[in-house]
């Protein structure tokens, strides 16, 4: 993603805006009002938010909110790009036609917060005692503040998963508890003339950055330090060197080129012993239609690095209000709902993971998870930091920076000259990143 789709100005969604204005139509930018200016009863309350099964789930229940507050709910689903460009559109245009907003905490909410789109909630959680704010896991908790204000409430959570061969593995001790031996025996199965490979990740530059975090964290780094770039340490360059030669000795060619759709086939069609991606994923495996290895799959713990087992625990879509909602209270009356304990269990239980702490806690809500994935992502909820990528303004430019260094890793070469350049621009990057938070 390039600087200019990261950073775009209030005048460039402007003229974004104008582009589109014939075709959305002027009156679908204002919600329906009384004389006076303020909602009418007709007026339904508008949710923008990502085809996910967490909102399909939400949607189908929607009817059941709609007689809690006697007011008509409009729920739009949409994929992500569409949804970014809706709000570009509509929020630019101080558009009131958007009430509750479903956004990525990690990806745009610093953006969003930028421009003054997102309403703060700080009063509303701390204040409303049945919501229960401290029971949400704290490190999806501190991603929804920005500015040292509450912007969005979490609502789907996501960890990296160790997904491997039961089969292969048992005579190697079972799923590998450290870093040390994950790199062991994935070199042990690797027979590439036979087309089987010990380990499949992501590899491309931008995309890996998200699962490479939790390698960087267990190697002891981070992307930044002290406010400066941190992907210059030696940490972080043990933690390129060695994602770049467990891709390397042990993964399939083209690693460079491979995403989550291009590795996780890899997996499912039993041509790798070990793969780590979002825990989220996992129903692929057990699908009869598209795995070979429903059978002999097992999930495990994010392994222990140097400096322990140290993944990401992320909320990876959240509600926020927008600012220029005229009907506040009913949104946050659907946020109480939609991420209140008894939907948040409920929801689990179908198997879709929360952010509460009491749910990661009860065996009901676990009960759809393969025993050994729920014990895995309790301990990598427990372990985990509530961030996998620079938490910037420009957050697809500062991927494919710290991204350099695991393509030159992943194609053999030598990491630290690359690693070196990237860490210069990165440390440039973050001033220029600093002076646009401030402007």
């Amino acid at each position: 993603m390039s600087t200019s789709s990261q950073l775009l100005s209030r005048r460039s969604f402007g003229r974004l805006a104008a582009g589109v204005a014939g075709a959305v139509g002027t009156g679908a930018l204002t919600a329906c009002t009384t004389g006076g200016g303020r909602p009418s009863a007709d007026t339904p309350l508008r949710i923008m938010a990502i085809n996910h099964v967490w909102s399909q789930a939400i949607r189908r229940r929607t009817e059941e909110f709609e007689e809690l507050i006697g007011r008509r709910v409009s729920m739009t689903l949409l994929t992500a790009d569409q949804l970014a460009s809706s709000y570009n559109v509509k929020l630019n245009a101080s558009g009131t036609d958007v009430d509750v907003m479903m956004v990525r905490a990690l990806q745009e909410q610093l953006l969003f917060a930028h421009n003054g789109w997102l309403a703060d909630l700080s009063d509303r959680v701390a204040q409303d005692e049945e919501f229960a704010w401290p029971d949400f896991q704290k490190a999806p908790r501190d991603a929804s503040v920005s500015g040292g204000r509450v912007l969005s409430v979490p609502v789907v959570t996501e960890r990296p998963a160790l997904y491997y061969r039961k089969d292969l593995v048992e005579d190697h001790g079972g799923p590998p508890p450290t870093l040390e031996q994950l790199m062991a025996t994935a070199q042990e199965l690797t027979d590439k003339r036979k087309g089987f490979y010990g380990f499949v990740g992501r590899g491309q530059r931008s995309g890996a950055v998200s699962q490479w975090s939790s390698f960087l964290y267990s190697h002891g780094g981070d992307f930044v330090v002290g406010g400066r770039s941190g992907i210059g340490t030696p940490e972080a360059l043990a933690a390129y060197e060695y994602y770049g030669r467990l891709l390397a000795r042990t993964g399939p060619p083209g690693a460079t080129n491979m995403s989550l759709e291009q590795a996780m086939p890899i997996f499912a069609q039993g041509k790798a012993a070990f793969y780590v991606d979002a825990d989220a994923i996992y129903s692929s495996f057990l699908d009869p239609q598209v795995s070979t290895v429903r059978e002999t799959v097992g999930f495990a713990p994010f392994p222990a690095g140097p400096a322990g087992a140290r993944p990401h625990n992320i909320p990876s879509w959240s509600l926020g209000i927008s600012t220029f909602s005229l009907l506040r209270d009913d949104a946050w009356e659907f946020i109480r709902w939609a991420a209140g304990p008894e939907m948040t269990a409920e929801l689990q239980r179908d198997g879709i993971p929360g952010a509460r702490t009491s749910v990661w806690s009860d065996p009901r809500s676990l009960a759809s998870f393969p025993p050994d994935l729920a014990e895995a992502m309790r301990l990598n909820a427990e372990r985990g930091l509530g961030y996998d990528r620079p938490r910037v303004l420009q957050v697809g430019r500062a991927r494919d920076i710290v991204g350099r260094p695991l393509v030159a890793g992943i194609l053999g070469n030598d990491v630290r000259p690359v690693a070196r350049d990237a860490d210069a621009e990165f440390a440039g990057f973050l001033v220029r990143d600093n002076r646009h938070k401030e402007s």
